[in-house]
């Protein structure tokens, strides 16, 4: 039932044209990210080799193009997620969702697959571009491979949190700007102060060592915390809703 769910929901996603007009402008944005990478590498890279400098394409391509990745889904996973409860709420589909034979877990985790589908889909395109390298250029496979990860375990986190802040409001244009704010705070949130709590409540102090190809039991828990905090608090505000009805 749940890959029923997942795939009526993902196939919605596919078919709206505002997705597709995300999915265009969010991959002709880090295209051109990684084509002003590749550029500046190849102005510098005689100055490396004179220097023997240990700096390669890793460092200087595919280092800052995930690291650009992290903040351009993030201003997208907002308008995936709004819609996901929001909408069903606004127009009272949810009641039909809430008394169909699927158990509040089951609508909870078909409406995030779905949203992780849409969002793997854009990490599968990111990835094509540095793996393009392998063509002509030695890149380190081990940092590639964490940066993916850590790629992969963020937007995991964006969506869970945009599909909670769904579950709040019946307006899909509040979920997505309160989606944004809490996003956004959670990466800026160490930038004035670098004490331990801010710093561990950071999305960004736990992504970027993935770039670096360090891949903690510490970095990688933080982030599946916040993935199965949310679906809890979301299977909550459902069960409740489900208790109203």
């Amino acid at each position: 039932m749940i890959r029923n769910l997942s795939a009526r929901e993902l196939k919605s996603l596919f078919l709206s044209p505002m997705a597709w007009s995300l999915l265009g402008v969010v991959t002709i944005i880090l295209a051109w990210l990684f084509l002003v990478q590749i550029e500046s590498y190849l102005k510098i890279q005689p100055n490396l080799v004179a220097r023997a400098s240990e700096l390669g394409v890793t460092d200087l391509i595919i280092s800052p193009l995930f690291d650009s990745s992290a903040m351009v889904l993030l201003l997208i996973t907002p308008l995936l997620s709004m819609r996901l409860l929001s909408e069903e709420f606004r127009t009272g589909t949810i009641q039909l969702l809430l008394s169909s034979p699927l158990s509040t877990q089951q609508i909870v985790l078909g409406k995030y697959l779905a949203l992780i589908g849409m969002l793997f889909f854009v990490l599968l395109v990111t990835a094509l571009m540095p793996l393009s390298l392998l063509f002509g250029a030695s890149i380190d496979s081990g940092r590639l491979a964490a940066s993916l990860l850590g790629l992969a375990l963020l937007l995991a986190s964006y969506g869970a949190i945009g599909l909670y802040l769904s579950s709040l409001t019946e307006q899909p244009a509040v979920a997505a700007v309160s989606t944004y704010g809490v996003l956004l705070f959670l990466w800026i949130i160490n930038l004035a102060n670098n004490s331990g709590l801010f710093d561990w409540l950071s999305l960004a102090s736990h992504y970027r060592p993935f770039l670096n190809g360090t891949v903690s039991t510490g970095d990688t828990s933080y982030f599946l915390l916040i993935i199965v905090a949310c679906l809890l608090m979301t299977i909550h505000q459902l069960e409740q809703r489900r208790g109203r009805g």
